[in-house]
């Protein structure tokens, strides 16, 4: 949470333009989100990843952006991204690796259709129509890059980064494993040298 927190972090450059310390919209918060949600227990599940959200925006708005600490649209963001947790703790009743890369895909393109039609039906600059909230989910405004460019960024990195969360579960998984297969022998040797039987003084 703590590598994370700080990969949302902004730096100058010579220009004195800010630049993220990852691309815009390759972001590892999707699969945080959901892996966090999926794996840890009971309300930390509920409470840490999207508290590691909440408070890092209002941090960016407040020191990096020069906003107002709660802007007016937060509040949508962060129940938009609350999908993952929502996805995650209902696909975590029966666990699997493949759950994983299936649910962050499916919470990336909700995220996706869900950000992209409320900034719709909030854009002025859209025609309230079904032309227009196509338009909202393809090419966006002029001006500005194509959506569908920010939203298979935004998979990539989901994709990516739940790969290395999973890669690293796995590892805690095996480390896990071949202690316990240790423990058991060491035991063994204990119980044995107990049970010997003292040899008769001769």
């Amino acid at each position: 949470m703590l590598v994370f927190a700080a990969s949302r972090w902004h730096t100058v450059d010579h220009e004195g333009n800010l630049e993220p310390l990852l691309p815009y919209n390759f972001s590892a918060a999707h699969a945080l989100l959901f892996c966090a949600a999926f794996w840890l227990p009971g309300w930390l599940g509920w409470v840490l990843p999207m508290s590691t959200i909440i408070v890092t925006d209002l941090l960016l708005n407040s020191f990096v952006y020069n906003e107002p600490m709660l802007l007016s649209g937060s509040i949508f963001i962060w129940m938009t991204l609350g999908i993952f947790v929502v996805l995650a703790k209902w696909l975590a009743k029966r666990r699997s690796y493949c759950r994983v890369f299936l649910g962050t895909l499916i919470g990336a393109l909700l995220f996706y259709l869900v950000s992209n039609t409320i900034s719709w039906l909030g854009n002025p600059a859209y025609l309230k129509s079904v032309a227009g909230w196509i338009q909202a989910l393809t090419v966006g405004l002029p001006g500005f890059p194509p959506t569908w460019v920010f939203g298979l960024k935004s998979l990539l990195g989901t994709g990516l980064f739940t790969g290395l969360f999973a890669g690293a579960m796995k590892v805690s998984e095996v480390m896990d494993a071949s202690e316990q297969e240790l423990e058991p022998e060491e035991d063994d040797e204990e119980e044995s040298q107990s049970t010997d039987p003292t040899p008769e003084a001769v």
